[in-house]
């Protein structure tokens, strides 16, 4: 059974090894300013952790602009597809970005969708696309540095640095959502065994060491399990080490030169 002492465990590995793990937090589905929302970013500043948050452009109200940035550096926005609407057919997994419309019709979707972020929040959203369901045909990728991305977030650990030239890939690796199981907190056998599994496996080399773990959420289906966990994880790892959590503009950009 995996537990916060396994946890404690794998941590306790990387110093022995006289390295530091990094992880970086994405929360998706942001569409406007809640108290969910709210409590989630008073989290954020509590521990001084950045957070990531992917935003829904066709769907965003405005008040989500001024009132999540604030002037706050340790908050990163991200575009989450356009308008997170399913356009799969038949038994195929849900999916906006996939093979199931012209491409011309796609690109042109996502950059009304990067246009509405810049007015939203007034150029401070990054070039970085999350794909709804973390699902989005090969096809579309390879457009997106000619569409003005410089990156692309999905999830489950990647095979490779950049999912196209010019396109840095950084994913997530652990959802504390059950969605099959009635969207409540997946609980800590399932949460922390997927958190060890991808440690361990950077550690061990079996996957890209340099990609950092990340922290899957959704501030919206939060039950209190769910912010609990948060919580205590984050205790555990920004209390341990001031560099072990990095902001998106440095994971995305900073090997491209970009601030």
């Amino acid at each position: 059974m995996t537990s916060w002492a396994a946890l404690d465990h794998e941590l306790a590995r990387w110093r022995d090894d006289g390295r530091t793990p990094r992880f970086w937090w994405r929360d998706d589905d942001a569409i406007r300013a809640t108290n969910a929302l709210d409590r989630m970013l008073t989290l954020n500043r509590r521990w001084r952790v950045p957070i990531s948050l992917a935003v829904i452009p066709g769907l965003a109200d405005p008040s989500l602009g001024g009132g999540v940035l604030d002037g706050r550096s340790d908050v990163a926005i991200l575009q989450h597809g356009f308008r997170h609407l399913n356009h799969a057919i038949g038994g195929d997994k849900k999916s906006e970005l996939g093979a199931h419309r012209p491409l011309i019709e796609i690109i042109s979707e996502l950059e009304t969708g990067r246009a509405l972020m810049e007015s939203l929040f007034q150029g401070a959203a990054l070039p970085v696309l999350v794909p709804p369901w973390n699902r989005i045909d090969d096809a579309i990728v390879a457009k997106l540095p000619g569409a003005g991305y410089g990156g692309i977030s999905r999830f489950r650990a990647r095979t490779r640095p950049e999912a196209a030239p010019g396109l840095t890939q950084v994913n997530t690796h652990v959802d504390i959502i059950d969605w099959p199981g009635g969207r409540g907190y997946r609980g800590d056998e399932a949460v922390l065994g997927q958190l060890c599994e991808h440690l361990a496996a950077r550690r061990q080399g079996a996957v890209d060491a340099s990609e950092p773990t990340g922290l899957l959420t959704h501030h919206l289906e939060h039950d209190e399990a769910s912010w609990t966990f948060i919580e205590t994880f984050l205790e555990r790892t920004a209390a341990s080490a001031v560099d072990m959590w990095k902001a998106a503009c440095e994971i995305f950009f900073t090997r491209a030169g970009l601030q």
